[in-house]
């Protein structure tokens, strides 16, 4: 226990002299886990960082990046609705140029990834940042707390976030099916064996993941809603599946392009939602048979999108063991996964 005291003691005095900008200078420092499939993790201000993204896009980001007023950023811890997310918020945002009726929507041709990119992931320098019009939508798994001052700063420009949360059981699966997936992709075959949904337990438990912990993600969006809720819009992945077309709605309210009578008449809310539901986009050719530009299938990303299917692949025990995990971790905050819909 005193090794673990003096380790996070030693990373805390690292961070208060390291700017985000220099990390490079510590990260091999940092506490390291590999017991997740095809990816490195380090722990860096709490969270478990994958070690590529601490290197290279997490300090450019930091560095080049500079938000615009009209920026709307997608967060989520992975695995969570985050490609649903993207389709609803771009199908809404860029409606008067991409009209949901139009059967030559972007939606239609291209991957919700590819067509929302990864701030911290699929940039490589300030130009490719700039080149993107506005209004940009961009989307991050990385926590709130390191995200850069200029987007979360009381003085930044005004630029909006939307974040979504899942039920961390749902979380768990959803993620450990896609990491087994993944690693096929890069050529990593006997994960599919291997890893099994206890050995992802523990890990996740331990917030020992990608993102990780999964409830601290998702807490720090939360009170961050609460404290400006103007800034930061916080939805539910299971009240989004029940009411798809209320939150279409808080979304364009949020983002500052309400929908006229005129659009509610003529059904643009309800062809959104049509666009972009899980079985449509699921069903596009780019989606069954296309790869993001990270080389992952398409396919990977569309899997049932419901809330519950966690209980056919944990045990009851395995079950109460996150939950009694979260519970412990969320005392006294008033944030509980439990939906209010």
């Amino acid at each position: 226990m005193a090794s673990r005291h003096s380790e996070n003691n030693a990373q805390g005095a690292a961070l208060l002299t390291t700017p985000h900008t220099n990390i490079s200078r510590i990260i091999h420092s940092l506490p390291l886990e590999t017991r997740w499939p095809t990816l490195s993790v380090r722990q860096y201000a709490s969270f478990w960082l994958a070690e590529v993204t601490l290197k290279t896009g997490f300090p450019l980001v930091h560095s080049c990046f500079e938000p615009r007023p009209t920026d709307v950023f997608l967060a989520s811890f992975p695995k969570s609705g985050t490609t649903w997310l993207k389709a609803l918020v771009f199908a809404t945002l860029k409606r008067s140029t991409h009209v949901p009726f139009d059967g030559d929507h972007p939606l239609r041709h291209c991957s919700p990834h590819d067509i929302v990119r990864f701030l911290e992931i699929e940039f490589n320098t300030r130009d490719e940042f700039e080149a993107v019009p506005s209004p940009r939508v961009l989307a991050t798994h990385l926590p709130y707390s390191l995200l850069p001052n200029c987007i979360t700063g009381e003085e930044s420009s005004g630029c909006r976030i939307v974040y979504v949360c899942r039920e961390p059981k749902d979380a768990l699966v959803s993620y450990w099916l896609f990491t087994k997936k993944a690693a096929l992709a890069r050529g990593v075959d006997d994960v599919r064996s291997t890893f099994t949904i206890q050995e992802a337990l523990e890990l996740f438990c331990d917030g020992r993941c990608p993102g990780g912990p999964q409830w601290q993600h998702v807490l720090q969006y939360w009170e961050e809603s609460l404290r400006r809720p103007d800034r930061v819009l916080f939805f539910r992945y299971e009240e989004m599946l029940l009411e798809p077309e209320s939150h279409v709605r808080k979304l364009a309210k949020f983002m500052g392009c309400e929908f006229s009578e005129e659009e509610e008449e003529s059904g643009v809310v309800s062809a959104i939602v049509e666009l972009c539901s899980l079985a449509k986009l699921r069903d596009m050719e780019v989606n069954r048979n296309g790869s993001t530009r990270m080389g992952i299938k398409n396919e990977s990303f569309f899997r049932m999108g419901v809330a519950g299917d966690w209980s056919n692949h944990m045990t009851p025990e395995m079950a109460q063991r996150l939950d009694k995990v979260v519970e412990d971790a969320l005392q006294g905050t008033g944030f509980t996964f439990t939906s209010t819909a």
